[in-house]
């Protein structure tokens, strides 16, 4: 198991992997996660050690705790007999290549970097979660809601990468909000205007949408009554026969 702790850590790195199209960041691993690997014999010695000190323990509460978890968590820390050290990138405007240790984000990071931050490591465990499940191979790794994240991150270039990451792995971004920022609203492909309602005779509230906006409707010009088709595409099932 503690092995298995092990390759997990190198696999979220590997999946934190950034899609192309982000300037310096294509192709780059937002997490970089470092630690001293030791030899097998050494780690079943370390490991015996901590089995051995569980067992002499007393047990009861705070750092004596011996449950499974705990022991796992201890055995993996005798496996990085120098701790472990994870970085991530800092979304800023142009996209540099500068890594910051995660204990330097709540001091460095402005608010729409750190929330950017959050929703690139949530998307990169969503992505492991669904690798470890066997369903790594499938483009849907799970739904996000997020309440009301433009209030921080309305910039353009956070929300374009928190658009490309989670449209790489897999996951489906749903942002809700009571602002109306044209600028960061044009970004999104469909907006849905939500309306309180209430029905006072049964004593109930509730939303209705109001309007649907999708970015691809709404830039189709102003209908000429023609019905033109604009673009076409065949395609033309082979011949069995002939192959």
């Amino acid at each position: 198991m503690v092995g298995e702790a092990l390759r997990t850590l190198r696999l979220a790195q590997r999946l934190s992997e950034l899609p192309d199209g982000l300037s310096d960041w294509s192709g780059k691993q937002f997490l970089r996660i470092r630690f001293d690997e030791v030899d097998d014999s050494v780690l079943l010695h370390e490991l015996g050690e901590v089995v051995d000190r569980t067992a002499h323990e007393r047990g009861g509460s705070g750092r004596e705790r011996r449950d499974g978890m705990s022991l796992l968590l201890r055995g993996v820390r005798a496996a990085m007999p120098k701790g472990v050290r994870v970085e991530m990138l800092k979304p800023d405007a142009v996209l540099r290549t500068e890594r910051l240790r995660v204990s330097e984000i709540r001091d460095v990071f402005s608010g729409g970097q750190q929330l950017t931050a959050a929703i690139i490591l949530y998307c990169t465990m969503a992505a492991l979660r669904a690798h470890q499940r066997g369903q790594g191979r499938r483009r849907h790794a799970g739904v996000l809601f997020l309440d009301n994240p433009i209030g921080r991150a309305s910039a353009g270039y956070l929300l374009e990468l928190q658009f490309g990451v989670a449209r790489a792995l897999g996951v489906q971004l749903i942002y809700t909000t009571g602002l109306f920022d044209a600028g960061a609203l044009s970004a999104f492909p469909l907006v849905i205007r939500l309306r309180n309602d209430a029905d006072l005779r049964a004593g109930r509230k509730y939303l209705s949408v109001d309007d649907r906006v999708a970015r691809a409707l709404a830039e189709l010009p102003a209908s000429d009554g023609t019905g033109r088709v604009a673009a076409t595409r065949l395609f033309q099932r082979p011949d069995p026969v002939a192959g």
